[in-house]
Order: structure tokens, then C-alpha cells, then sequence
């Protein structure tokens, strides 16, 4: 029997799933339990083990019984038995996990006491490895932590300006989207080469959740997220960085509680507070011809984003290299074209039949700055992570 490794990727509303073979590393089924907790909540998957893609609806309140579907159907395609190890993505592994970490009772203890840096995440995160070990208590389990790539950033980069004595408590900007970038590093070194992944990069990652990160000499020394993902740049329902003041403002004049804070900053503001229609980028390019409010939230997002690139330009010391990956980074040339424009000044110059293509690189042959698009793989960074833990058993 073929042993398979299994990533368990939890979003706001969906849980993200693929299966690689542990033999080659091949990646041989990928899926998704999507709109959870809606009517039309929904497992969908593809890969060499499905004559076609498949879709099956699923009656799911929340993402443990988004978890109980998805196990009952790996148990009817690849069989339980044959499952070796899963590896989970976790947002943030707050002050003490700084490394991915086979999961224990003492691990899950320590993310229970993280769950109020990340309520947005964490308790989902949690809810789907108590299944999994559940449904499989003898197999290793492996988390693996979106903050551990910038653990080692520079001191003056995870500085807050707040009481020093919070600091000492641990407190500090921690940084996001570190599987993502992981991977595009380990990419950009295989089509590039070392000499491209040793110089100044600048690593967008833009969808939903959105923010850059500056790499120099293979090393982050820059991120736009801080103490939690709710910062940096504008995204699909977070504000990013807002003054302090205004939600000191709102909480005083709505009279809104913690909790209903926490709501309003994570699923109420950003692409969808600005346009009042959507938080999904496709939505509101479709529809900024007509609708000022889609346009406005476009231009804030690029512009926004423009202002981070000479931000993380600045702490670079120039740029040699621009990636932009995700949703967003990926697959939306008019975003790509909006960020980049204006930016001529920092040897940015994209050409325009290159972008519209989406092609592997989309500056002109004049661009000082090599500006690429690489579809992220957050699967295979987690999938690695489980191999080497089966090869110690």
C-alpha cells in the first residue's frame, strides 16, 4: 500500500486539503470543504485518483464537522490505513512555538493560550487538528507555523513603539504568510538561480489576506504584517494598519465590546467596508466602471500596495527582484499593472502584453527590477515538513 502524507490548510470558510504520495512527493489529490456554515457549503477535489473532479455537497456548520466530512471521505478514496502523517498550517504560533512541531497535548495547550493574539484563525486551527488526531491517534502530526519564517527578523524590524515592558512579555510585530514565502524562496532559487534568491527581494503575496515581505541575502529583514494579520496592507475584510486612535474612536462612540471589535477589524473592513458590495478583487474590477465604490477600493488597494514596495524598497537598499503571488498576485493583471505603475523610479517597469499574458516574468527588457509572478504552494512547504518527520521514524 502506497503510504500518503495529508495537508490540512483552515481559512475563514474553507479547509483546503491535498494528499501527496510519500514515495515521490507527488502531489496526487487536492481539494476543499468551501462556504462552511452556508447552504451551499460544499467538498470539492481533483487529482490522479479521481477518474474526474468531483463535488459533493456537505451539511457543515463549522469546521469540525467541515473536518468530519473531509475524513470520512479520505477514508472512502485512499482508505484511513494508508495516511502516514498530516501536517496542518497554523497562522500563528504566538511567542513560544517559533518552529513547525509534532503536535502533543502540550502543543495544543500553548496554542489555546495563543488563541487571543489570532481569534480569527486559532480556534478553527485548533478545532481541525483535535479531529485529525481524533480520527488518526497514532499517526504524527506536524504544525507548521506561517510566523516561524520571520523569527529571526532584525531587532528594530519586530519592535513595537509601546511600553518596553510588553516587549519583555514577548509582545513584538511577528509577520504572516510564512509557509507562502517559504516556498516562493525555495522557488525563485530554482528558476532564478542562487544569485537572483541571495539578492533584494521583495515577496508580495496578495489575496484575501495580503502582505509583502523583504528578503535580503535569503534572510527576511522586513514584513508588512505585525502583531497580528489584521495589519500592513489593505485586504479582502481587514483594514490593515489603521490609527490606534480611531478604533479607541469606535469603540468609545459604538460602544462596541472586544469581541465585536475583533469582529469589525477582521470581517467588516478592507475591500468589503470601502466598496460595500465585495472583499473578492474579481467583484470589484468587474464592476469599478460603474460602481465608485468598487473603484475606490481597487485604487486604495494598489495604491497602498505601491506605497509598502518603496517602503520595503527603502529598507532593502534597492531591489533586484519583485514576486508577486496569491490570489490576487496571481491571477489579476489589472491589480499587478495598478500597483506597479508609478514606480519607474525604482527601476519597476512592467511590460504591459507580458502582464496581461501572466507570464513567468512580466517586466520589460529596460526594468532594472526583474518583476515575476510564482504561484505560491503552501501544501508542498507543509507536506515537506511531514516527510522529514517520517523519515526520523
Amino acid at each position: 500500500m502506497t503510504r500518503l502524507v495529508l495537508t490540512v490548510n483552515g481559512g475563514s470558510s474553507s479547509v483546503k486539503f491535498a494528499v501527496f504520495a510519500a514515495e515521490n512527493q507527488r502531489r496526487i489529490l487536492t481539494g476543499q470543504v468551501e462556504r462552511i456554515g452556508e447552504p451551499a457549503a460544499r467538498l470539492v477535489a481533483k487529482g490522479d485518483m479521481l477518474a474526474a473532479e468531483e463535488s459533493r455537497a456537505l451539511n457543515v456548520a463549522n469546521h469540525r464537522e467541515a473536518a468530519a466530512g473531509l475524513i470520512r471521505y479520505l477514508e472512502e478514496k485512499v482508505g484511513a490505513g494508508a495516511i502516514a502523517g498530516v501536517g496542518h498550517r497554523v497562522v500563528h504560533g504566538g511567542i513560544h512555538l517559533t518552529a513547525n512541531q509534532i503536535v502533543d497535548e502540550a502543543l495544543i495547550a500553548e496554542l489555546r493560550r495563543t488563541q487571543p493574539l489570532d481569534l480569527a484563525h486559532l480556534p478553527r486551527e485548533i478545532a481541525l487538528i483535535e479531529a485529525f488526531r481524533k480520527a488518526f491517534p497514532s499517526l504524527p502530526q506536524v504544525a507548521c507555523f506561517d510566523t516561524a519564517f520571520h523569527h529571526d527578523l532584525p531587532n528594530v524590524a519586530k519592535l513595537l513603539p509601546i511600553p518596553r515592558k510588553y516587549h519583555d512579555e514577548g509582545i513584538r510585530r511577528f509577520g504572516f504568510h510564512g509557509l507562502s514565502y517559504t516556498y516562493l524562496m525555495k522557488r525563485l532559487a530554482e528558476i532564478a538561480g542562487p544569485e537572483a534568491a541571495n539578492g533584494r527581494i521583495i515577496l508580495a503575496h496578495l489575496g484575501s489576506g495580503a502582505s509583502m515581505a523583504a528578503v535580503r541575502g535569503g534572510k527576511p529583514i522586513e514584513t508588512t504584517m505585525a502583531f497580528t494579520p489584521t495589519s500592513g496592507l489593505v485586504m479582502g475584510t481587514r483594514p490593515g494598519d489603521l490609527d490606534p486612535g480611531l478604533l479607541v474612536y469606535m469603540m468609545r462612540v459604538q460602544k462596541m465590546s472586544p469581541d465585536q471589535m475583533d469582529a469589525f477589524v477582521s470581517g467588516k473592513c478592507g475591500l468589503l467596508g470601502v466598496s460595500e458590495t465585495s472583499a473578492d478583487m474579481r467583484d470589484l474590477l468587474a464592476r469599478r466602471a460603474t460602481d465608485p465604490r468598487a473603484a475606490d477600493a481597487v485604487e486604495l488597494f494598489c495604491y497602498q500596495a505601491k506605497k509598502f514596495v518603496g517602503a520595503l524598497v527603502a529598507a532593502l537598499g534597492g531591489l533586484d527582484t519583485l514576486v508577486f503571488a496569491g490570489g490576487i498576485g496571481e491571477h489579476s493583471p489589472e491589480a499587478r499593472a495598478g500597483i506597479c505603475d508609478g514606480l519607474d523610479c525604482l527601476g519597476i517597469h512592467l511590460d504591459p502584453a507580458r502582464n496581461a499574458a501572466g507570464q513567468e516574468v512580466i517586466s520589460s527588457e529596460s526594468s532594472r527590477v526583474t518583476v515575476r509572478i510564482i504561484p505560491t504552494d503552501e501544501e508542498v512547504v507543509i507536506a515537506e515538513a511531514v516527510f522529514a518527520v517520517l523519515r526520523r521514524f
